[in-house]
């Protein structure tokens, strides 16, 4: 007798909402400047957005139909690192200039976005290997090499995205027992390479700068000469490197309790960069005020809710580490990009999960959940 499926629709609701709300948004925050800034139609990004959640959410409803178990095999979690890193070389060859993007057409594809769904199939099937031996070098060595590369490669371009799979990959080791001092080991290195790749890039310096020494007090003393400051402000975009988080603040703080209504946001009209994609959440702010902005929170806290209550309910450890994986690495992306929008985290490139204009981050985190919610419906 086949297994009835079990959906959680609370979670399948929640998801569909914050994609249908992520549409509204991408209309309201974009449908300016496409047609003053970009010279085309106002719906362009809307459009765009559509079709690529009309396609994500079929992958969804594809993965959550799958037996998860099905992807507990070293061909599938060495195949998704083996494809990643492939597109990842590719666009450094392709896309010389931001080493971004892979382009066909009118379409492009962000790699570092599917180096989430890869990373959280990799950590699940070795951890279920290796379980009660976590703290092995059979075991550490073989993660800490292939999370290295996978982070380091994605760093170069993106470093946002770099902190989200190193975050997800402590988190999950964690849980699985790992040792605190491994964990302290892991943190200073992390830290280490963290201001190593900030320091490689001018205006990841300068924005580092802004939010942690903002009058130069600290760095006037450790570099009396301006040698850094003067390296951090090389280039002409990062002649102010607190711009965008200033003008987040103040899209924030003018929407009040219910916000200036749909399509009503000033802080869009130019004066906020970026504001359809990785700043969107200060567009909410200003249009939906602290009750949509508090609604749009609560959703992320029910994807934690559901993603921990599957992490427990799982009958497998490759489901349980599966669902936690997936859950820890949707919740910390969603906290960063709220965090550098509210000014309490450096200005990072990560868009809002199923919210910011990008049909990559769309497709990954609708993969993401597919894959979460296959482990609830196939748990007995």
């Amino acid at each position: 007798m086949a297994q009835r499926l079990k959906t959680d629709w609370i979670l399948f609701l929640t998801v569909l909402t914050l994609v249908c709300f992520g549409l509204v948004m991408v209309y309201s925050a974009s449908s300016f400047i496409a047609e003053l800034k970009y010279h085309v139609s106002t719906t362009y990004f809307f459009l765009r957005q559509l079709g690529w959640a009309a396609v994500s959410f079929f992958v969804l409803l594809y993965c959550m139909r799958r037996d998860y178990r099905q992807w507990n095999d070293p061909k599938v979690a060495f195949a998704a690192l083996g494809v990643v890193m492939l597109l990842l070389v590719a666009v450094y060859a392709s896309d010389s200039a931001s080493h971004r993007w892979l382009r066909a057409g009118p379409l492009s594809l962000q790699p570092s976005e599917l180096a989430k769904p890869a990373l959280a199939l990799f950590l699940s099937f070795f951890l279920c290997r290796r379980m009660g031996a976590v703290n092995e070098k059979h075991t550490l060595g073989p993660i800490t090499v292939a999370i290295s590369v996978m982070a380091l490669s994605v760093a170069v371009a993106d470093f946002g995205t770099a902190v989200v799979l190193v975050v997800t990959t402590v988190a999950v080791v964690f849980v699985a027992g790992i040792e605190y001092r491994y964990l302290v080991i892991c943190a200073v290195l992390g830290v280490l390479l963290g201001l190593g790749f900030i320091a490689m890039k001018p205006y990841r310096l300068a924005r580092f700068i802004e939010f942690a020494d903002k009058d130069h007090k600290i760095l006037n003393k450790v570099d009396p000469g301006g040698r850094i400051l003067a390296y951090a402000h090389q280039t002409a975009s990062t002649s102010d490197p607190g711009y965008q988080q200033l003008q987040s603040k103040i899209a924030v703080g003018s929407g009040g309790l219910t916000g200036a209504g749909l399509m009503e946001s000033k802080q869009k009209l130019l004066y906020l960069p970026e504001a359809h994609t990785d700043f969107i959440y200060g567009v909410i702010g200003e249009e939906t005020g602290l009750l949509g902005s508090v609604l749009l929170l609560a959703g992320f806290l029910v994807v934690l809710w559901r993603g921990l209550r599957t992490y427990l309910r799982a009958t497998d450890t490759f489901g349980r580490y599966l669902a936690l994986s997936v859950t820890v690495c949707t919740v910390v992306q969603a906290l960063i990009n709220i965090s550098v929008v509210l000014g309490l985290a450096p200005n990072k490139g990560i868009p809002l999960p199923f919210i910011s204009y990008g049909g990559s981050s769309l497709l990954s985190s609708l993969l993401l959940m597919g894959m979460l919610l296959s482990v609830s419906e196939h748990t007995a």
